[in-house]
């Protein structure tokens, strides 16, 4: 099922308005009104609001997995192509110039798929930490590759 269908189909059966819907996530009901209509996407953080409010897990909105697949599809920088076989290659040697535990979170949230609450408990940091590291490293993959096919 699509994010907007699964959302859409929460607040109808929780009998809710798109703006009842969007004033308990202090958001707009034009918003809503998007998601619902496949225009646009919420936030992780977002989905785990809407999946709290109706007392479903994350899973019954999103593949985590995709989610996951959508943040690291960022990193790459618009009109870059990177070959499948370049990609490991380019990933190791970027992996190898963070700090050790910056490389451990990014490859535990990307390639074991942990999610950010797992890693923290791992690492004994805190949630919004993991999220600060993994946008952090992000933001270099993308000047990395960037950087690599100039």
């Amino acid at each position: 099922m699509s994010i907007s269908n699964a959302i859409l189909e929460l607040r109808t059966a929780g009998n809710l308005s798109q703006k009842e819907l969007a004033d308990r996530l202090f958001v707009s009901r034009e918003l809503v009104s998007k998601w619902e209509r496949g225009e646009r996407r919420p936030d992780l953080e977002t989905i785990g609001k809407i999946a709290a409010l109706f007392g479903v897990p994350t899973e019954r909105i999103v593949d985590p997995n995709d989610l996951v697949l959508r943040e690291l599809s960022e990193c790459v920088p618009p009109g870059i192509a990177i070959p499948d076989e370049e990609l490991p290659s380019l990933l190791n040697r970027f992996l190898r110039r963070l700090p050790e535990r910056e490389a451990n979170v990014f490859l535990n949230r990307y390639y074991f798929l942990k999610p950010p609450s797992e890693i923290a408990c791992k690492y004994g940091i805190k949630e919004n930490h993991v999220r600060s590291i993994l946008s952090k490293t992000r933001k270099k993959l993308k000047k990395a590759l960037k950087e690599e096919r100039l």
